[in-house]
């Protein structure tokens, strides 16, 4: 059985790639039994959706350095 630190590391990495057959497998199963890992499941969604729509624009340029 899968850990919940392991379950947190592949929903975050699965925000940035697709996971493998096998990682899918694990979490899926994970998640059907953990109540804690899908409230975290549902978290890392929503943050990566909001950080999606409300990141910065396009034709924004980052901050000049002071150094």
């Amino acid at each position: 059985m899968m850990m919940c630190k392991e379950a947190t590391r592949l929903m975050s990495l699965r925000q940035d790639r697709p996971l493998t057959f096998q990682e899918r497998l694990s979490l899926r199963l994970h998640l059907a039994m953990c109540g804690a890992c899908r409230e975290c499941d549902r978290q890392f969604t929503l943050l990566h959706g909001v950080g999606r729509r409300f990141g910065p624009a396009e034709d924004d340029e980052p901050p000049a350095s002071s150094s």
